[in-house]
């Protein structure tokens, strides 16, 4: 069964056509990237699978449910998690911290004044784990703000994970980062996917990034799917090197 499937999608805004009669299947256990130059409708194909956009037309359908009307909050409680091109964690509190939120609330303790001692091991042991995964053991109690770009990134995918995600949205995961920190965060990616068999869904700029991880690859241009395949086909499509590989963007 495909962990996502999403059916003939389009998103108008008044007149203008952000995406247009798109599908995808995302088998479970896969890493698909998605791809295109800026303009092609990425952000707004990822927020109606999120359910931060209801789509115009289309289904979307996640773990064999339609989903396509259900809020954000409905869907992160079925276990689709995302995160987004700008790093959402809180810069002020430490990784700890930080991780503690998204524990507790994952487990129905966020506005609990007091947790017993039963339930506050299981808290621990959950943001134990989030750090494990992440690799950010060691980092635990510094502050989110003063940690490298590459690490606030981890910071905010071990948030997510503490909700025990069955598909990982990625916003763009290495937008804005130097080489060094694009490779740790591809790296720690890899484990997720590789290690843990997470089902992950990519948006991301960077084709080393995208053809060293992915399993297949969606690209779209001006709201329309303009091929998917394996990294080697859409790296031979013409339509593919024409439109998009190659620019800068």
């Amino acid at each position: 069964m495909n962990m996502l499937d999403v059916r003939n999608v389009t998103k108008k805004f008044g007149s203008l056509v952000a995406v247009s009669d798109v599908s995808m299947q995302v088998a479970a256990g896969e890493l698909r990237a998605i791809i295109g130059p800026n303009g092609a409708g990425k952000t707004t194909f990822f927020n109606m699978i999120s359910g931060f956009f209801a789509p115009t037309a289309g289904d979307i359908v996640f773990d064999g449910k339609v989903v396509t009307n259900l809020a954000v909050t409905e869907r992160v409680a079925m276990g689709m998690a995302r995160t987004f091109q700008i790093t959402e964690i809180f810069p002020e509190l430490t990784v700890r911290e930080n991780i503690r939120i998204g524990v507790e609330s994952a487990h129905g303790f966020r506005l609990r004044f007091w947790l017993g001692a039963t339930h506050t091991a299981e808290v621990n042991r959950g943001i134990d784990e989030a750090l494990t995964l992440t690799g950010l053991t060691g980092k635990a109690d510094r502050l989110v703000g003063e940690l490298s770009h590459g690490d606030q990134r981890a910071a905010e995918i071990a948030t997510a994970l503490t909700l025990k995600p069955r598909l990982l949205l990625l916003d763009e995961p290495t937008a804005g980062m130097g080489e060094h920190e694009t490779y740790a965060v591809a790296n720690l990616i890899r484990r997720l996917h590789k290690n843990s068999a997470y089902t992950i869904v990519l948006i991301e700029h960077d084709m080393r990034v995208v053809f060293n991880l992915a399993d297949r690859i969606t690209v779209l241009g001006e709201g329309k799917m303009l091929a998917d395949g394996t990294p080697a086909e859409i790296a031979d499509n013409p339509i593919v090197q024409e439109a998009y590989l190659g620019k800068a963007e």
